[in-house]
């Protein structure tokens, strides 16, 4: 008899589906996910690059070996070279020299296993290699020895402070180090930096957090609601049957394609009170005082970023609002023109309602987009002058690479996060509903 042949792996329907999904969100948690979650674990911290003592996460009191190490190493041997450029003080370089090793060896007995982490990052250290590993360079301390061991170096300063006064002059330079890498080895004590939700309380009730989120909310309702209303007229146009229609999209969404940090240079130019045209001519015709008054003052700062994202975005909405016009059939408008209607009551009763999808997807693109914008505002304006057309995007991007206070900095990026997350559901919520609700009672 035959064997009857074994029957091919097969998933499931749902297994296919979760299987084909997967990448998508493999990749979604590890390009956005994960981000998030880094900068929210940031903003429990008071983390600055730019402070040595704050310059890691640090949950509990710490010494840093490796800063310790270096400091150490330097010290002895500074040491060193006091004794050869001043003889008589070998007593007191003793004393010194007994504190510090009493002290070391009281830091290896405090944990089983920290005298040999301590030579494998001194060994890395004499092999001019970077102490990468975390969990290598950083240990935790008792808070007792961490106190001694600051009274000692203090005493042991104000020892090379007292043998600096009347030291001969070649040993005033060796003085002055020794006494400095011991300022420097008490640095390698890294006090904890956890603050829990300080960083939020702190820049939430902030004047300069509150003027950023309020000009962010001001231009993305201008420019959203402007850019809506060119674009649907704009998609009107090019959807009508006319000679060279396809040289006309064509161009219509040349602004769209220019990136936008080169279109916010290019406005630059044109707004500068010296040499832009803009600015020249709106000045002859009287729409502003001053030509320098683009760039200058807030309001000029203002209109001039908003202007210059109406500029490059509409094409953006007006290709979207083209999709759903192209949509409607013609046969709708055959039958209203039968029935005596005119074009604005066709407009009102057949175009808005059909393209209402079209425009709800629009708006809330533009709108998230809009709530998020840096780079046109960074490279246009700077969010200058004096902070009036800072958005809360580049007031964040400020604290995190220019003042390299990271903790701050990401406390602002999960307010942006947050602050788009509720505008969606509230926008989805309040102006959506009608339109999902119905797609899912289909």
């Amino acid at each position: 008899m035959k064997q009857p042949k074994k029957r091919r792996f097969q998933l499931s329907e749902r297994q296919l589906g979760y299987a084909m999904v997967a990448p998508s969100i493999i990749l979604i948690a590890v390009i956005i996910i994960w981000p998030i979650m880094l900068s929210a674990w940031n903003s429990l911290f008071d983390y600055r690059l730019n402070d040595p003592a704050k310059a890691e996460r640090i949950s509990s009191l710490s010494i840093n070996l490796e800063t310790y190490a270096d400091n150490r190493y330097l010290v002895y041997d500074t040491m060193d070279e006091v004794r050869d450029a001043m003889p008589d003080a070998g007593g007191a370089l003793d004393d010194i020299t007994t504190a510090l090793d009493e002290q070391h060896e009281t830091l290896l007995n405090t944990d089983e296993g920290l005298a040999g982490r301590y030579e494998e990052v001194n060994t890395m250290l004499e092999n001019f290699q970077p102490v990468n590993d975390e969990e290598l360079r950083l240990a935790d301390v008792p808070e007792e020895w961490a106190d001694g061991f600051a009274n000692t170096l203090d005493e042991q300063t104000a020892a090379v402070q007292a043998l600096r006064d009347g030291a001969p002059e070649e040993a005033v330079q060796p003085l002055t180090d020794l006494e400095s890498q011991l300022s420097n080895t008490q640095g390698s004590i890294l006090e904890p930096n956890f603050v829990g939700l300080k960083n939020y309380t702190t820049y939430l009730g902030d004047g300069r957090t509150w003027t950023a989120m309020l000009n962010t909310l001001l231009f993305t309702v201008v420019t959203v609601g402007v850019e809506l209303a060119v674009g649907l007229a704009v998609a009107l146009l090019i959807n009508r049957v006319f000679i060279g229609r396809g040289l006309v999209r064509a161009a219509v969404l040349v602004p769209w394609a220019i990136p936008t940090a080169v279109a916010a240079m290019m406005w630059t130019f044109l707004f500068d009170g010296q040499s832009g045209i803009m600015a020249h001519y709106m000045a002859q015709f009287g729409l502003i005082d001053d030509p320098g008054a683009l760039l200058s003052t807030g309001a000029g700062g203002m209109f001039s970023i908003m202007f210059a994202d109406i500029w490059k975005t509409t094409p953006y909405m007006a290709l979207l609002l083209l999709a759903g016009l192209q949509t409607i059939p013609r046969s709708l408008y055959e039958a209203a023109e039968v029935d005596g209607a005119n074009k604005f009551q066709q407009f009102i009763s057949i175009t808005l309602p059909m393209i209402r999808s079209a425009i709800l997807v629009a708006v809330l693109f533009r709108a998230l987009d809009a709530f998020r914008v840096f780079d046109l505002i960074y490279v246009l304006t700077g969010g200058g002058p004096a902070n009036s057309t800072e958005s809360i995007s580049v007031y964040a991007y400020k604290l995190l690479f220019e003042q390299q206070n990271f903790g701050a900095g990401s406390a602002l990026s999960v307010i942006v996060f947050l602050s788009v997350a509720l505008l969606s559901t509230i926008f989805i919520k309040l102006i959506g509903s009608d339109l999902f609700s119905g797609r899912l009672k289909q």
